[in-house]
């Protein structure tokens, strides 16, 4: 039993393996039709759904074939005699039985094999993997657009409706083809006569499909849409679920999600009234047939036009058609309802990248670490830009402080610099490299970001600080950690697992840490990274004045050779910085030292004079970034 069991695995082994789930090919912008879209994702499926098509016809023959062989035994029986039957027609019994028991079941296997071990899981995870890397490096204009809840929903049902929808049609197809051809000609065979309520069957099938099967696909996709947009909703609310309880809003966000969810029964219920429509007409066309088909074959009968296993084969084929009909409408309202679903994927994944690397660009290679600004100028597609005509060169290890209202353009620059946008006119240099020219990867590689707000992936502590440093070993994660003052904490926490220090769960977005400890892992983070560029944004700013203190040393060193830019709105800060930018509008309108800038009177000491326990006053502050 054993062994037998170890053979069939390796059967299922064999053909699972057959198509690869996570090809390596770059994937690139998917199209925006759907047949093509469907195309796209199916290349390398094909030869398995070409070959898998060609057992379904094998097995939809010898069905329609067992029908007519059927009506030949009721023929043989009238005719011979007990006696002599088997010895008359053995040989075409035992052909038959041959085809039942050892073709038919093997061509099934085989099929079955194909489609579930092959296709099955295979064929969408193929998708999902596509998909997810081609969004992974979409613009962060998309991120910020979109939920990630419905990003993620419309990944994983796009994948399986391009799968149903692609199935459904080669299988539909193929059997409303061998079928129903088959069909025909057998009850042509017997006589043509009976053809004539088969064919007017036909046409009235035909024209049900016609005038449901597009409207059913319409509600699909709205349905596809409202599903979509319900899960948004709820996912939305549990993302933000401190933010719905310290607001006492549970009640709002039950009405908020329940709008949504009423939007989606309102689809629901316009299927289903479609759906009745159609089983009762169609039982109705199928109770007509049958009437129309038995009693004409019983009259043909009569007048010794036919035989009585003709009968048999007319009355058991339109109770074969009676069954397929309904699998085939069936079959066909979900094809559609997967249309709708791959349509709504289709508007959010077949977006072209905002930032895209160029034909053949190289890593960038960083040896002195200067930045430049030549004429730059960006907008968010609004009139006037955010920076304007900026120019600006910061020499290789210089620290210098970005300061300006809010609104200024100080995390524009940042995000220029990161290439999460793209410049629209002129360009920004690393050690004389334009970095449109090198690949995205390589430019953020080299450049190390601790944020104000800081995120942490729902992972282990080692995880999430040797994500600066995947090669990283135990003892450099171990010391980074120390650097950062995180030690003490990592080694008491414990998540519900039972998981301890460094081995524990963060939460999603590191909700189990306060923010000094999100804080702290993520300079633990960029310490153990160690680029040759570092940016900081407000990155002390959620820990408390003693840990900040503690850990302002080791900051100091990780900035030691390096070049560093640092945004702060307590100015007290960067006020030791080797220069002070001073950014107004997207433009620089002042530089230098703090004692420089305080001399000079302008918009610097403005600001320092305004500042109100250290940070800046809201009432000189502008419109937000």
């Amino acid at each position: 039993m054993r062994a037998w069991q170890t053979f069939l695995d390796s059967i299922y082994s064999y053909y699972e393996k057959r198509l690869n789930p996570f090809p390596d090919e770059e994937p690139r912008e998917p199209p925006r039709t759907l047949l093509a879209f469907c195309i796209h994702f199916t290349r390398g499926a094909w030869p398995w759904i070409a070959l898998s098509t060609v057992l379904m016809a094998l097995i939809a023959i010898i069905e329609v074939w067992m029908f007519a062989f059927l009506g030949n035994i009721v023929d043989w029986l009238a005719e011979h005699d007990r006696a002599n039957f088997f010895s008359q027609e053995g040989w075409k019994l035992a052909g038959m039985a041959a085809t039942i028991v050892i073709l038919l079941p093997l061509a099934v296997y085989v099929q079955s094999l194909i489609s579930q071990q092959v296709l099955m899981g295979n064929y969408p995870m193929r998708i999902r993997w596509m998909v997810h890397r081609y969004l992974l490096k979409q613009s962060m204009t998309f991120y910020q657009d979109e939920f990630a809840g419905r990003v993620a929903t419309k990944l994983m049902q796009t994948a399986l409706a391009v799968r149903d929808f692609v199935m459904k049609l080669v299988e539909v197809l193929n059997y409303v083809v061998v079928y129903f051809s088959g069909i025909l000609i057998i009850v042509a065979a017997q006589d043509t006569l009976l053809l004539i309520p088969m064919l007017a069957w036909l046409a009235g099938y035909v024209a049900l499909l016609w005038y449901y099967i597009p409207r059913l696909g319409k509600v699909a996709e709205q349905q596809a849409d409202a599903r979509s947009a319900m899960t948004g909703r709820i996912v939305d609310s549990y993302t933000n679920i401190q933010t719905v309880k310290l607001f006492s809003h549970a009640g709002r966000e039950a009405a908020y999600a329940r709008e949504s969810m009423m939007d989606f029964l309102r689809t629901v219920y316009a299927q289903m009234r479609m759906v009745t429509g159609f089983y009762g007409l169609l039982y109705l066309l199928n109770g007509v047939i049958l009437f129309a088909v038995g009693g004409l074959s019983l009259y043909l009968w009569t007048v010794d036009a036919v035989s009585i296993g003709a009968v048999a084969v007319a009355i058991g084929l339109v109770l074969r058609i009676w069954n397929m009909s309904q699998w085939i409408m069936w079959e066909m309202s979900q094809m559609f309802e997967h249309v709708g679903t791959v349509q709504d994927g289709i508007a959010t994944i077949s977006l072209p990248r905002l930032v895209e690397d160029k034909p053949g660009a190289k890593a960038l290679t960083v040896a002195r670490g200067e930045i430049v600004f030549e004429n730059v100028s960006f907008h968010y597609g609004r009139k006037g830009g955010v920076i304007e005509n900026l120019s600006l060169t910061i020499r290789p290890g210089e620290k210098i402080g970005l300061v300006g209202r809010s609104g200024a353009g100080k995390s524009t620059f940042v995000n220029l610099l990161l290439r999460f946008y793209d410049v629209q006119s002129g360009r920004i240099l690393i050690d004389g490299q334009d970095i449109a020219d090198v690949t995205q990867e390589s430019l953020r590689a080299q450049i190390s970001v601790v944020t104000q707000d800081t995120s942490l992936l729902h992972r282990s502590v080692w995880e999430n600080i040797a994500y600066g440093r995947p090669d990283a070993t135990d003892e450099m994660v171990i010391e980074a950690a120390r650097k950062a003052k995180a030690l003490e904490f990592i080694e008491n926490l414990a998540d519900i697992k039972g998981r301890t220090g460094f081995a524990a769960h963060v939460g999603e977005r590191g909700v189990k840490l306060s923010g000094g400890q999100r804080q702290r892992i993520a300079i633990a983070r960029v310490m153990l990274k160690d680029a040759p560029i570092l940016i900081l944004d407000e990155a002390t700013s959620a820990l408390d004045s003693e840990v900040e203190v503690a850990i302002q040393e080791n900051l100091y060193e990780l900035m030691e050779g390096k070049t560093v830019i640092a945004i702060a709105h307590r100015l007290s800060t960067i006020a030791a910085m080797d220069r002070l930018i001073v950014l107004d509008k997207g433009r620089v309108v002042e530089q230098g030292t703090h004692e420089e800038l305080l001399a000079r009177g302008g918009l610097y000491a403005r600001l320092w004079q305004h500042q109100s326990g250290g940070f800046l006053d809201v009432n000189v502050s502008e419109a937000a970034e």
